[in-house]
């Protein structure tokens, strides 16, 4: 299936977005997407967002615009169903840069991982449903980059025009399958973003605790040479990996090098050498004399508690293979823990627990609380 598209609208004038928000506002339904730089900054940020309607695809330029606060009603209104697909990074990002909240969503990935496609990606389904092909060499683009190619911009629009078939066409699909309701409560719990965590220098040495073979002292040393290497990203605004990759971070800690010979040796290109390296010996240096970090020690949940996981974990496993479907499609990851911990007694409490998913209450509710002897 192949389409002639009229150009997308580029939005970044007052006029343009005047015109696009009375079109979008005007609608039942749109389809949304946003594009950022978190491989090109060293703090992504929103650099597109786009708005397809039943005749129109528009493309901002957050950049253009001091206040985009007229936008927050489209995202949180009951009676505008906005269209996503892949929707928690958008949602984060919108909510993250503007403070957007989010009512009515529908979430074509989430669909599609509920009808248990084994695929879910927006390219797969638009070529398997559609035959359609994405062309998705602008994937990796600098979208915070100015001007954009009329290339990008097009490529930037593809990720929303389509989304109306794909929906109508899921929808028909879950109804079919008797799985609507089910994706509604996801969808609606989809729109529960809390907000992000403020990025601080040097708190990404905690990722390697979990490392197996790293030692506290190295830990302790890889603490110190992320803080450089954040300082030097940040002054950059670049991403730390493009200054030095994790990999090669983990063998300075572990080697200790004393001289540039020792970084290239450990891997560090002659550029990396000549403009950080120095620095990459001091940090390493100062990490090495410095007192220990201390890792969080998560609680360690009671074997009774681990018991109980174990057996949701199992029966959850066994009703998804049935379904030919991932896991936490038949239960929510968010309810293993919390009936673990407080197992219900009852079926009213076990419809209390959950409130926001009366339909897996409905299927599942009594064999959730068999698991618990009730």
């Amino acid at each position: 299936m192949t389409e002639l598209l009229a150009p997308p609208v580029w939005v970044n004038t007052n006029q343009s977005f005047r015109n696009m928000l009375s079109d979008v506002s005007a609608q039942r339904r749109i389809a949304v997407d946003t594009e950022s730089n978190s491989l090109h900054a060293y703090r992504e940020r929103v650099c597109l967002i786009q708005f397809s309607t039943p005749k129109h695809d528009y493309v901002v330029d957050p950049f253009a615009f001091s206040d985009l606060r007229p936008l927050a009603p489209i995202f949180s209104d009951k009676k505008t169903e906005k269209i996503f697909h892949a929707s928690e990074y958008d949602l984060i990002c919108l909510k993250r840069d503007y403070g957007f909240e989010f009512c009515n969503l529908f979430d074509t990935m989430q669909a599609a991982r509920v009808l248990g496609y084994p695929a879910v990606g927006l390219d797969t389904l638009l070529a398997e449903k559609f035959q359609m092909k994405i062309d998705k060499r602008h994937q990796k683009a600098d979208w915070g980059a100015r001007p954009l190619t009329s290339a990008q911009i097009d490529y930037a629009r593809q990720d929303t025009h389509y989304l109306f078939l794909l929906r109508d066409l899921m929808e028909t699909e879950l109804r079919e399958k008797d799985r609507w309701e089910l994706a509604l409560e996801d969808f609606a719990r989809a729109c529960k973003v809390e907000d992000a965590k403020e990025k601080l220098n040097g708190s990404s040495w905690k990722r390697f605790g979990s490392r197996k073979g790293v030692s506290l002292r190295e830990l302790t040393v890889l603490s110190a040479l992320c803080h450089s290497r954040d300082v030097i990203a940040e002054k950059l605004d670049r991403p730390p990996f493009k200054v030095i990759d994790d990999n090669l971070l983990l063998e300075i800690a572990k080697r200790m090098p004393e001289q540039d010979v020792d970084l290239a040796d450990i891997g560090l290109s002659t550029k990396q050498i000549r403009l950080w390296g120095g620095e990459m010996i001091a940090a390493a240096k100062r990490g090495a004399a410095a007192p220990l970090v201390k890792l969080d020690q998560p609680k360690r949940p009671s074997d009774a508690v681990m018991r109980r996981v174990e057996k949701l974990k199992a029966w959850r496993k066994k009703v998804a293979q049935e379904m030919k479907v991932e896991s936490d499609i038949v239960l929510p990851k968010l309810y293993l823990g919390l009936f673990a911990e407080n197992p219900p007694k009852s079926l009213h409490e076990l419809e209390t627990a959950m409130k926001d998913s009366p339909r897996r209450f409905q299927i599942y509710g009594t064999q959730i609380l068999g698991l618990f002897g009730g």
